[in-house]
């Protein structure tokens, strides 16, 4: 049986991790032990926080929408309960923008659910 050296294929494998742990700290991007643990905890976390990242920002809309809501004397929960019985079908995204940059429309969403409510 004919001997087969792999260093070739071993030093692209370890190029290859190299190149993406590349900007990691310490040791982390120079051993390949610690660089492939490393790589494995990046990808955990990075999974992980994609989804973090959603309820972050719609923690963030939401108090935005709140503060804009304390202009006009009304209480976040009793917007949104006067949105759906509105059926006015905006995301808290949207409602977050109107209020930052386009105050006018976002008084006339006011001004709508306000008249549902009283009724």
């Amino acid at each position: 049986m004919t001997r087969i050296k792999r260093g070739l294929m071993g030093k692209k494998s370890h190029k290859k991790l190299f190149k993406q742990v590349k900007g990691f700290r310490g040791s982390r991007k120079h051993r390949v032990k610690l660089a492939k643990e490393a790589i494995l905890k990046a990808g955990t976390y990075s999974y992980r926080d994609r989804r973090t990242k959603k309820r972050e920002f719609r923690r963030i809309w939401i108090t935005q929408i709140n503060a804009a809501l304390k202009e006009y004397d009304i209480k976040y929960s009793e917007f949104i309960n006067g949105l759906k019985k509105a059926k006015i079908e905006l995301d808290r995204k949207i409602l977050a923008d109107l209020a930052k940059n386009n105050h006018e429309e976002f008084q006339k969403i006011i001004n709508k659910v306000r008249t549902i409510l009283k009724k």
